[in-house]
């Protein structure tokens, strides 16, 4: 037997008494394994037969504790290859009192910064888009959607929407959406987000690496020109094992309660 599954077993023996389910007991030893260093990111756990046979429980009760952790982003499955421990993910803080793309913002903190590109044309507008850009329906809207990627981990995927008049070819798209948008005068310089738990279904789970069903967090964003123009429209989906947004609060003086 490995020594990870002795290491899983020592843990399963302290909580053999607490007359929990066995495949919760099982779960509780894995993950107190995994987070008291005992088996590392990358270590294979052993194959459900041994662990069945070893704790002496039906391998039925081993797959549900194991596909508990998967979900839960302790283990990652590889078909063919067997379970493992997840990478241990690095989170990101994002202060939300800063209008910065993610390129510069991942720049700053040192990061390598990819894109895989999702989408980039020029499309009839949706209901939403016409009312939150304020496009009548004879007019064409750019979609630009993109993978973010930080030192070879998905984090983000953007969706983005333009007038078509600000972005009339959304190819041309470099590294940067607000570089671009500088260059013609168009960068956003405040925006309003609204940010909401989700669950990732079955496409955008594949595209971050993660199990479906996992929690992340949806932010829509609208972004403003100084003027006043609605010039962006982006719905993105983070990554919530890997991303933190940070908001400093101030506690208001007398007389500012209530000011705009």
């Amino acid at each position: 037997m490995s020594e990870a599954a002795e290491q899983i077993f020592a843990t399963l023996k302290q909580s053999a008494q607490s007359g929990a389910p066995l495949y919760l007991q099982l779960r509780k030893s894995i993950e107190d394994a995994v987070n008291r260093g005992l088996i590392g990111p990358g270590d294979a756990l052993p194959s459900e037969r041994d662990i069945a046979s070893k704790a002496d429980i039906s391998r039925v009760t081993v797959r549900k504790a194991v596909q508990d952790l998967v979900k839960g982003g302790i283990l990652v499955q590889r078909h063919g290859s067997g379970t493992f421990v997840a990478p241990r993910m690095e989170r990101v803080e994002q202060s939300l009192s800063r209008l910065t793309s993610f390129t510069e913002d991942m720049a700053r903190r040192g990061m390598a910064v990819r894109s895989a590109w999702l989408d980039r044309g020029l499309y009839a507008p949706s209901p939403d888009e016409m009312m939150v850009l304020g496009l009548s329906s004879n007019e064409l809207v750019a979609r630009v959607a993109r993978l973010r990627i930080a030192n070879d981990t998905p984090l983000a995927i953007e969706r983005a929407a333009l007038s078509a008049s600000v972005l009339p070819d959304p190819a041309a798209i470099g590294s940067s959406l607000y570089a671009a948008l500088e260059t013609t005068g168009h960068r956003p310089v405040r925006a309003v987000q609204r940010i909401s738990a989700a669950n990732l279904g079955d496409d955008d789970a594949r595209l971050l690496e993660v199990p479906p069903g996992i929690a992340a967090l949806h932010i829509e964003r609208i972004s403003y020109l100084a003027s006043g123009k609605v010039i962006e429209f982006t719905r993105s989906i983070y990554r919530g094992d890997a991303y933190d947004f940070v908001a400093e609060l101030r506690l208001s003086g007398p007389g500012e309660e209530g000011r705009p």
